[in-house]
């Protein structure tokens, strides 16, 4: 089942949703690290599991601050073409790296600075905020709220007609109706579709568009090419692309996908939804006071 037949809650994240990630992105880590690794040791309460790989100036690197800093810096170009021990090896250098850096951050007093102070408590409440938000989205993903969402998101789509159809496409009304002439006295569709055809992705498999609903095609395809019967060649047909020859060779209605198929995509919807569902609730439940504006001002209306 292609992308396209995923069931449009499935897809796209509701307006709810998408309000509630604004405070879902990714944590700023690469200034979080040098802040934390310059006031937490490295490696404090961690079990046999988590085995110490490296030191710095006597000060640990563990496996779990290997993968922090895989979260930190795995996006980064250079470090997705490294592999194997020539990623960890990055991987591991650049904490020693913040770990030196943060050493000497310590004997210049950067601590105490103010911005630093301000920049560590801004830090400290984001990871807190998306620390709840993960622990709030895992808790709302349970089997039945997923199959609850899969299940309704399959009703809205109903049993929507597809079809399956075949075309040659020609700039002018004159040579749609000669090629139109030789279909009719036997002409192979598929041979002429790939020597005739401008649309050169189509023209490559005979003509073939495969299965397409209604919407997705232009309207004037798409109502010729519904109204055909299996087998039936149409009139030369005008749209904005050019003149068309359509031949339907199959119709059927549109089946939902396989559960398993989307369950990533639907588990993704469903902590989503939970997260921003949690900050609408807690923002009803604030008062929060605009200090830099006068005091009859209301915000802007969101569109």
């Amino acid at each position: 089942m292609s992308a396209q037949a995923v069931p449009a809650p499935l897809d796209r994240r509701p307006a709810t949703a998408r309000s509630g990630l604004s405070v879902l992105r990714a944590c700023a880590f690469g200034l979080a690290a040098t802040v934390l690794f310059a006031v937490l040791p490295i490696g404090l309460a961690w079990s046999q599991s988590d085995p110490v790989i490296a030191k710095v100036n006597g000060v640990e690197i563990r496996e779990s601050d290997l993968a922090m800093a895989e979260e930190d810096v795995g996006q980064n170009q250079q470090v997705q073409a490294l592999t194997g021990d020539a990623r960890r090896d990055y991987l591991v250098s650049y904490l020693a790296d913040v770990i030196l850096a943060a050493k000497a951050a310590e004997g210049k007093k950067v601590a105490d600075q103010k911005d630093f102070k301000s920049r560590l408590a801004f830090i400290r409440n984001k990871l807190l905020m998306e620390t709840l938000l993960q622990q709030e989205g895992k808790a709302a993903l349970t089997p039945a709220a997923t199959k609850k969402v899969y299940e309704e998101a399959v009703k809205s789509m109903g049993n929507e007609p597809e079809v399956r159809a075949r075309h040659i496409l020609v700039p002018t009304e004159d040579e749609a109706k000669k090629i139109l002439a030789d279909l009719k006295k036997g002409g192979n569709f598929e041979a002429i579709a790939k020597e005739k055809s401008k649309d050169p992705g189509a023209a490559a498999q005979g003509g073939d568009l495969g299965y397409f609903t209604k919407e997705q095609m232009v309207p004037e395809f798409a109502e010729v090419a519904f109204k055909l019967e299996k087998g039936q060649l149409s009139d030369p047909e005008k749209s904005q692309f050019g003149w068309h020859i359509i031949k339907v060779e199959d119709k059927r209605s549109k089946s939902p996908p396989p559960f398993e198929q989307v369950k990533e995509q639907v588990e993704t919807y469903v902590q989503r939804k939970a997260q921003a569902e949690y900050v609408t609730k807690l923002r009803e439940q604030a008062k929060v006071e605009r200090l830099d504006k006068p005091a009859d001002s209301k915000p802007a209306e969101k569109k």
